[in-house]
């Protein structure tokens, strides 16, 4: 009987009191699991977890996934890294979401092998050990069925035979494929298994992308004549051919005319002034029709055919704000807020004012009919076709707003993407990517010096951030001329496409002003563009002997060849003894493929230095000469050893993209490198 005073004698036991196992800092795990981690088909998801007991005794684990739909779990053993830190992984075969989990125990049989290992070693008596070896496999065969339960028995047959030498007994104990099945049927008591967390499985091209932003209206070939979608159509073989595979269209529906913004953002236009864009909705509609100068929806769906045709995939814009004269301001004015003179609330970031557009206000009462009629657009335009959308300026809506409508959408069409435009504090940027926006635009255009990329790139790229954000990097917008590329003028522009289309796995221009240079901002400290497009109608001259068109065709290029490019994993940076020499590599996880860039960050002068590579994250042999073969000029250099130097002249080349090849057979030439 107890002697516990009252208050404890029947203090409960604990329910797992036989799983003397630890899993904890499994990962991915976004906010423990609170939102789901992000994951690409085909490419394996890495799952580790600390894993580890009390005492000496033999730990083991598994990785347990499924779709979730499914019931039955599958499995993939874990490898010890070292520390109580394991390893395992498994390949999505199927979009949507998937659970994936740890399971771990205390593996008596596991430990009994290990142990009889050392004693046979040893040289010490086996006979008792081996019959208690052959208790263990007989209960594993218990628990077994079928042709496991069977080859079990026979193996506890074959310990306990005291008829065999001890010794053929001993080396019949550590058979790897007999104690393999025995694994599989662990007791179920001593099991204990992590809660299941989520991985959203995207396809390839959430992960690796290569955008292009045009407007539609500026691309007619007449200089003053507004452009159509069948003028897009034309201008597609020309985006083709630089090697963009998604081509992203500001809005196309029809734009206010009241209170229309002028050219250079001027608060006045006249009858031929466009307007902005953005400035969503007139009489001819709003968020489900396309603007009458551009043409008809049979025209919107013939060029994402054709683009498609190409290898291009249209994007388009999501902008959800109002014009004046959008019919949603006339059927529903609790959509607005409403100023104490009666008039609607337009949009400002004081003291700017944006008199053409109306924010919704999400605090309504007549929220729930808002949220539907939103979700209502995304759902008119994907059964149109479209699979990818850029969102403008999410931060300015409700985070439950965006998790509820992308899981609604990703649950008809869990191939679609969202593009998240938010330039804000970090914090908020990284909650709408955990919300399960698809990838998001970041700081890159504002960080120029190597100490600030170093940095950036390390957070963007390391755990916990790279589980759930994936980086769109962009040198320009049509909002942002940055001072860096303002004054830097060619080499600039050189340099930055460069480092956005290597640093990251999906990157994206805004062009024709981009491959054109332009660089003129609206006014001194200004990053907006003298006559911006997003005002008026550009005319833009494609065949400009000065265009970089060529120089982005080749980049691309190079990322479509090298298969380290097309992952955000693999980033490593090397040292180099100028500041203004940036150097970093990327490598596909079996080393194959490994990419080293040089990129000279001062876009007025010539640059020299000696970097000095860590070679184990490149593959290479200290010992062994390696060739750096500069994929942008086709220059071949022989290097050998960490330390190396380079040159750079940014009026011509300000930077190296090179593939790392090593020596395998001859030291007089060059033609032997793998």
């Amino acid at each position: 009987m107890s002697d516990a005073p009252p208050e404890i004698a029947d203090f409960p036991l604990p329910a797992e009191g036989q799983r003397r196992v630890i899993i904890q800092t499994l990962s991915p795990a976004v906010e423990g699991g609170r939102f789901a981690a992000k994951g690409t088909l085909g490419e394996p998801v890495v799952v580790e977890a600390d894993v580890f007991t009390d005492g000496h005794d033999a730990v083991v684990c598994d990785v347990l996934y499924r779709d979730q739909g499914e019931k039955t779990w599958q499995r993939v053993a874990m490898e010890p890294l070292g520390n109580d830190r394991w390893r395992g992984s498994f390949v999505p075969d199927q979009l949507g979401a998937m659970l994936y989990t740890v399971a771990a125990w205390v593996d008596p049989l596991a430990t009994w092998r290990k142990d009889l290992a050392k004693r046979a070693a040893a040289g010490q008596d086996l006979r008792i050990e081996l019959l208690r070896g052959a208790e263990l496999v007989n209960r594993a065969a218990a628990r077994a069925a079928g042709e496991d339960a069977e080859r079990l028995r026979e193996w506890g047959r074959v310990l306990a035979n005291e008829r065999k030498p001890p010794d053929a007994r001993a080396a019949a104990a550590q058979d790897e494929t007999l104690y393999a099945i025995a694994r599989r049927h662990p007791d179920p008591d001593h099991v204990l298994e992590h809660p299941h967390l989520v991985v959203e499985i995207d396809r390839a091209r959430a992960r690796y992308s290569t955008w292009y932003e045009m407007f539609p209206r500026s691309s007619s070939p007449q200089p003053g004549r507004h452009g159509t979608f069948a003028d897009c159509e034309a201008r597609v073989p020309y985006i083709a051919a630089m090697g963009f595979d998604v081509l992203y269209l500001p809005p196309i529906h029809p734009i206010g005319t009241s209170v229309r913004k002028g050219p250079n953002n001027a608060p006045s236009a006249s009858k031929a002034d466009v307007g902005s864009p953005w400035a969503i909705g007139a009489a001819a509609g709003g968020h489900l029709a396309v603007h009458p100068q551009l043409g008809t929806l049979d025209d919107f769906r013939r060029l994402m055919r054709r683009a498609r045709e190409l290898g291009i995939e249209i994007a388009l814009d999501i902008a959800f704000q109002c014009s004046p004269d959008h019919p949603y301001v006339r059927e529903h004015p609790e959509w607005f807020l409403k100023r104490p003179d009666g008039t609607i609330q337009y949009a400002e970031n004081p003291p700017k004012k944006y008199q053409d557009i109306y924010p919704f206000y999400f605090e309504t009462p007549a929220w729930r009919e808002l949220w539907q009629e939103l979700a209502h657009v995304v759902d008119f335009w994907m059964a149109q076709g479209v699979r990818i959308f850029r969102v403008d300026n999410p931060h300015t809506k409700p985070f439950a707003l965006w998790e509820w409508l992308i899981a609604r959408a990703r649950r008809a069409h869990p191939e679609v993407i969202f593009l998240a435009e938010a330039f804000t504090r970090p914090e908020v940027m990284y909650r709408l990517a955990k919300l399960g926006f698809t990838q998001s635009y970041t700081y890159f255009t504002w960080r120029n010096t190597r100490q600030e990329l170093t940095s950036y790139f390390t957070e963007l790229t390391t755990a916990p951030v790279r589980d759930f954000f994936r980086p769109n990097l962009w040198p320009n917008t049509p909002d942002i001329l940055s001072e860096y590329l303002q004054s830097g003028g060619r080499p600039a522009s050189m340099v930055r496409l460069v480092l956005a289309a290597t640093l990251g796995a999906s990157y994206g221009i805004y062009g024709p002003a981009f491959e054109l240079i332009e660089r003129v901002p609206r006014e001194a400290g200004s990053e907006e563009y003298l006559d911006s497009e997003k005002y008026q109608l550009r005319h833009w001259d494609l065949e400009r002997s000065d265009s970089l068109r060529d120089l982005i065709t080749r980049v691309n290029r190079i990322r479509s060849e090298n298969p380290a490019l097309q992952s955000d994993r693999g980033l490593t940076f090397h040292g180099c003894d100028n500041e203004m020499l940036i150097v970093y590599s990327k490598t596909t996880p079996d080393r194959e493929n490994a990419i080293l860039v040089v990129a000279n960050l001062d876009p007025h002068n010539r640059q020299s230095g000696w970097v000095q590579l860590d070679l184990a994250a490149l593959g290479l042999d200290g010992s062994q000469p390696f060739q750096a073969h500069d994929l942008l000029s086709g220059a071949r250099y022989p290097w050998q050893g960490p330390r190396n130097f380079v040159l750079l002249d940014p009026a011509n080349a300000p930077a190296h993209i090179l593939r790392v090849r090593h020596r395998v057979h001859s030291e007089r030439d060059f033609d032997y490198f793998v």
